[in-house]
């Protein structure tokens, strides 16, 4: 058998493009913070990471810019050999003192922060315990690890506590869970995952790719349940709040200095690229000094959740800014999705299998740097292609 006989199948993707409804991988053109432009049409871009809206912030540009005039745009080299700088350890300590741990580790990404950590925790014999709606580079961490994987279901704890109970109780354990969950908004109830995992003398892991400058105050969801010291790890990526790519591991040092001599992902790839690592820097500085873009955040969240609910879509369990329209059928999905777009909103359209079948969903997300009319328009067409689409 060919192993490319698969790549030349007429598949689900294939008639997507031929009948113009292949909303994926399209090239903008623009893509300022809040408005974005594909082929001349100007689009309110509802379906970005970039929370705070700091990739416009001057400041940001301009730490950017200067990092390349000092450093040119790459270091050529992994951290472990010839790839560090010290802009990478002033990132370092000043993100370990905002997430309020002892020590950080900085990737060139964010998903190699989670194939490099959780392959070096995860021992033979070990067990990785994950939600089930984890992030695919929390599942895929686990595969290049010699251990075991359990999951249980979404922020079910009596079924995390039934999966713990089935494992050795002399087993090396860790949960590991998103603060923030991606697709439909809603947190990991860490208040009630806590005690849970001291009681089976499991670590436990926090993913705050989206929590991170959102939750918390900005500090992420560990801090917005008052629990950054009982939560073992926290992750974050850069390419979301902070404006920029890569991604960081915080915890004890100890931990974190194990980590920096035995993730492969960071040991055998280049260095975050300077300017990626001032960008980021000059981003976590702005959060510090100056709060109110994320009450802003906090504000827009709360403000389209209402927004949807009052004209009857249903979004769920969020209580973030990441807000879904769960719809629960993949045409619809994408019926939806273009009919915003045709009228000039952005979303993402999310199906099986980056979500179950039945919870197809448009995911949206809100920034600081919306304004109100901004999304009072969004709503209004929203309320329009609903209708037209039969979904309210």
């Amino acid at each position: 058998m060919d192993i490319f006989e698969k790549c030349y199948a007429d598949d689900y993707i294939k008639e997507m493009i031929r009948n113009g409804q292949y909303p994926y991988f399209l090239p903008l053109s623009e893509n300022e913070g809040n408005v974005a432009s594909y082929k001349g049409k100007k689009l309110i871009m509802c379906g970005s990471n970039n929370y705070l809206g700091l990739t416009t912030h001057p400041k940001v540009r301009e730490a950017a810019i200067e990092a390349i005039r000092k450093y040119g745009t790459s270091c050529t080299g992994s951290r472990y050999l010839n790839g560090s700088i010290e802009l990478h350890e002033t990132l370092e300590h000043e993100i370990a003192d905002f997430v309020g741990k002892k020590a950080a580790l900085v990737f060139s990404t964010g998903m190699q922060v989670n194939l490099g950590t959780i392959s070096a925790l995860i021992g033979r014999g070990d067990y990785a315990v994950l939600d089930k709606d984890s992030h695919a580079s929390i599942y895929d961490g686990v595969k290049l690890s010699y251990g075991k994987l359990e999951r249980f279901s979404h922020n079910d704890m009596d079924h995390l506590e039934r999966v713990l109970q089935s494992i050795p109780e002399d087993a090396g354990k860790m949960i590991i869970v998103d603060g923030l969950f991606s697709m439909e908004g809603d947190l990991a109830p860490l208040d009630l995952l806590v005690p849970i995992a001291k009681r089976y003398g499991a670590r436990l892991m926090v993913d705050d790719a989206h929590g991170i400058g959102v939750t918390g105050g900005g500090h992420g969801t560990s801090a917005q349940f008052g629990l950054t010291d009982e939560v073992d790890l926290i992750m974050s990526t850069f390419s979301k709040s902070f404006a920029s790519l890569g991604g960081f591991i915080a915890g004890d040092t100890d931990v974190v200095q194990y980590i920096k001599h035995h993730a492969r992902s960071m040991i055998f790839s280049a260095s975050i690229q300077p300017a990626s690592t001032a960008a980021a820097l000059a981003a976590l500085r702005i959060m510090v000094a100056e709060p109110e873009w994320n009450a802003k955040l906090i504000h827009n969240g709360e403000k389209m959740r209402k927004g949807f609910r009052d004209l009857g879509f249903n979004i769920g369990n969020s209580v973030t800014p990441i807000i879904p329209i769960l719809i629960g059928d993949n045409d619809k999905t994408f019926e939806m999705a273009q009919g915003l777009f045709e009228n000039g909103v952005f979303v993402n359209s999310v199906i099986s299998p980056a979500t179950p079948p039945g919870r197809q969903l448009l995911r949206t997300s809100y920034m600081a740097t919306h304004t109100e009319e901004q999304l009072d328009q969004v709503l209004d067409t929203f309320k329009v292609v609903g209708k037209k689409v039969g979904l309210i």
